[in-house]
């Protein structure tokens, strides 16, 4: 196999349509929800991963996919833009610190086994006191940062461009780096949902695992099997709803905000014949065969039943059926809590695949009221 097809092979998987569902699917036997995950996890070898050399061949995967983007003349231009030299450290940072906390995890939970304490344990009576110690680590990180923030000022010129020009639009227009994932957002949901809704769930259900998971064991030491579910609820949320969106509207986003591989060309004229549609102009006029009620409620009311079936129905029937025990554990309060804010945050994924395969726009559209989701 030639650079080519491994170039071709690379863009192939990289659609958001196969990359995401990879991520998906493999991401509950990377990081095992549940005993089931688990076997599979053990059986074939996936906890390897979180092992060192593990970590270093996903070090090395990451620099050689950066190195040959670096020799591409397409990408380039993307991998070399200023203001998209922090999506590097982040995408290094994020897999070494992952990588560290599971491989530290793993052992202690090997060590619990076998009946020794955390590494991590110590004794009540030995304590570190604010002042000097941590106090003196803190002025060191401090100085060492702003070593490297001034390092990196020097050597990586600032993305200042020219003043904004009416007549010349830039093509794609992208917010900062940081901003990315919710401009991603934004092509699924309108700016009310992806802007401020979608964001607030998502960063205020990850704080919020640790006060609703009553698991008093993991607390002060590293350990996934003793936490497993909280900790795949918070990786699943901050990996592939937030960075890896961050990637894709880095990467994968080009002219006309059209999906690009980062090795191919960003074709200006690249059109992509689309036609979103609502649901309910996918029940009235292509199953109905009629036109679109004039009254909003009858109009809207098979995505109004869908809604409500998906955020008060749904809890209610996993509550008594699969999630029982979870119900009897937590309580009727807590159990509500996670739900909700776990159903939510899930909302984000079946919305995109909802516009991937049926492009489907709305499942409730109200432009009257500007209320759209």
């Amino acid at each position: 196999m030639n650079l080519d097809s491994i170039k071709s092979a690379i863009d192939w998987l990289s659609a958001p349509t196969i990359s995401f569902t990879i991520l998906t699917v493999i991401f509950p036997f990377l990081f095992p929800p549940s005993d089931w995950f688990e076997k599979v996890h053990r059986k074939f070898g996936l906890w390897r991963t979180w092992t060192k050399p593990g970590g270093m061949i996903g070090m090395v995967l990451i620099t050689a996919f950066f190195v040959i983007g670096y020799f591409d003349p397409y990408f380039n231009k993307t991998l070399t833009k200023a203001d998209n030299f922090p999506i590097v450290l982040m995408i290094y940072s994020m897999w070494f610190l992952i990588w560290l906390g599971m491989y530290k995890a793993y052992r202690n939970d090997a060590r619990i086994e076998q009946g020794l304490k955390p590494e991590e344990y110590n004794d009540p009576d030995d304590k570190v006191l604010v002042w000097p110690d941590l106090v003196y680590i803190e002025f060191i990180a401090l100085i060492l940062f702003q070593v490297f923030l001034i390092v990196w000022s020097i050597l990586v010129a600032a993305p200042i461009e020219e003043p904004a020009n009416p007549a010349a639009t830039p093509n794609p227009s992208k917010a900062p780096w940081y901003f990315l994932g919710l401009q991603e957002m934004l092509v699924y949901y309108d700016p009310w949902i992806a802007g401020v809704l979608l964001p607030t769930f998502i960063i205020v259900g990850m704080m919020a695992i640790p006060y609703m998971d009553i698991n008093k064991k993991g607390d002060g030491y590293y350990s996934f099997k003793e936490r497993r579910v909280g900790m795949f609820i918070f990786m699943y949320g901050w990996v592939v709803l937030w960075l890896f969106l961050i990637v894709i509207g880095t990467f994968f986003r080009g002219p006309n905000w059209n999906f690009f591989g980062p090795f191919e060309y960003w074709d200006l004229h690249k059109v992509e014949a689309l036609t979103n549609v609502n649901l309910s102009e996918i029940l009235w006029v292509k199953f109905l065969n009629q036109g679109l009620p004039t009254n909003i409620f009858v109009r809207e009311s098979v995505g109004f039943l869908v809604t409500g079936l998906y955020l008060f129905v749904l809890p209610v029937i996993l509550a008594k059926t699969v999630l029982k025990d979870m119900y009897k554990a937590y309580g009727p309060t807590r159990f509500v809590s996670i739900m909700t804010l776990g159903l939510v945050m899930l909302a984000l994924p079946i919305k995109m695949y909802l516009r991937w395969v049926f492009n489907l726009k709305y499942i409730v559209s109200i432009p009257e009221w500007f209320f759209n989701i």
